[in-house]
């Protein structure tokens, strides 16, 4: 692949995906959403970290109208993040409806204007919190519809979809990031930057992956080899 585009958040997954293809692609672009989520650190970390990593085609871009549409805890502080979605029991309350539904139809739009074919995401359904946008069956259908739509051959990739949080530390530590991600990333649901708030879900998965690799990295970067390819 000579280009790519990278749907970034700022967290842990989205900047090892970002890391990964700026060694193994030409032309890398990444794009974040504004949103109006409650913690703004997501979106300077993820300027920070671009920067960081050369990366000129960055573009933040504004959708601040979720937060009139849609509802989660990451968007509204009355609403407790360790709490159950007020419109659905059986998902946690941070899901945010539709978000990666606009992420990917938006992305497209750029990668089409931007002549690129393949849109990077760092989504996971192996360690994560059940989000139904973040499945690979999800990711499939979605880019079908796409390709549909638009008319053009955009591929939806998401190289860590099968790969579990100690495999993801493995990742970062093969192109020697872990420092980035511990420091400089955002995954905490109440947006502090690093080691976060070491309560919420996302916090306490992030941490497990962390513990575990570092009890036995040269087993993690073996099984990580076999799911993903590596230069």
């Amino acid at each position: 692949m000579k280009k790519i585009l990278v749907v970034f958040s700022g967290g842990q997954d989205s900047t090892t995906c970002l890391i990964h293809y700026t060694h193994i692609c030409e032309e890398v672009h990444c794009i974040t959403f504004d949103y109006e989520q409650l913690h703004k650190t997501e979106i300077e970390s993820s300027l920070l970290i671009s920067k960081k990593l050369g990366i000129t085609n960055h573009v933040v871009l504004d959708i601040k109208y979720l937060q009139d549409i849609s509802i989660s805890s990451l968007m509204n502080k009355n609403i407790s993040i360790n709490s159950m979605h007020p419109l659905n029991s059986f998902l946690p309350s941070t899901f945010v409806p539709g978000r990666n539904i606009l992420f990917l139809i938006l992305s497209s739009i750029y990668a089409y204007t931007h002549n690129i074919n393949n849109i990077a995401l760092g989504v996971n359904e192996v360690d994560f919190s059940g989000y139904p946008d973040c499945t690979e069956s999800f990711i499939k259908k979605i880019n079908k519809v796409v390709r549909i739509g638009i008319n053009c051959n955009i591929n939806f990739i998401t190289p860590l979809i099968n790969l579990n949080k100690s495999e993801i530390w493995a990742l970062s530590d093969y192109w020697n990031a872990v420092d980035i991600i511990l420091n400089d990333t955002v995954t905490c649901y109440n947006g502090i930057q690093g080691q976060g708030c070491k309560k919420c879900r996302s916090c306490i998965i992030r941490k497990k992956g962390f513990d575990t690799w570092k009890l036995n990295p040269s087993y993690y970067m073996e099984t990580l080899k076999k799911k993903i390819k590596l230069l």
